[in-house]
């Protein structure tokens, strides 16, 4: 029985460079997963922030897998280039990481600003004691 070219999934029937970058992003997707679990594993990236970047590399690998999903997004976002909406999708998961990691690092140093002011009033406590104790 042979299927007509209509009855394809969309991944068979693209035009061969859109059908590259896709296979190409998917690759890109399964080695970023990868990464993550295995930074994950030998403790060298917190789980708080490997959601991040599973979620968006898990978003783009079923967006490069699942065409009609993502042409309905491209439509509804007006991009004709199917390729050009699957990487305007990536681009706006790194934008979230980035202000997400931007307010992480705020934070860092609002605390480290607090650990050093905290540090001087301790050494200047012990610089004290020391000084009553001659």
């Amino acid at each position: 029985m042979r299927l007509a070219a209509s009855q394809l999934p969309p991944l068979v029937h693209s035009s061969g460079k859109a059908l590259q970058q896709r296979i190409e992003l998917i690759v890109v997707a399964l080695i970023v997963c990868l990464l993550i679990f295995e930074l994950i594993r030998r403790r060298r990236l917190m789980e708080r922030y490997a959601i991040l970047w599973l979620t968006a590399g898990l978003t783009v690998l079923v967006l490069a897998v699942w065409t009609g999903l993502l042409s309905v997004l491209s439509r509804a976002a007006g991009i004709s280039y199917l390729p050009s909406a699957l990487f305007a999708v990536a681009f706006l998961f790194v934008l979230v990481m980035l202000v997400h990691f931007s307010m992480a690092i705020s934070k860092l140093s609002d605390q480290n600003t607090i650990l050093a002011q905290r540090l001087a009033l301790l050494e200047a406590r012990i610089g004290e004691v020391l000084s009553r104790e001659r």
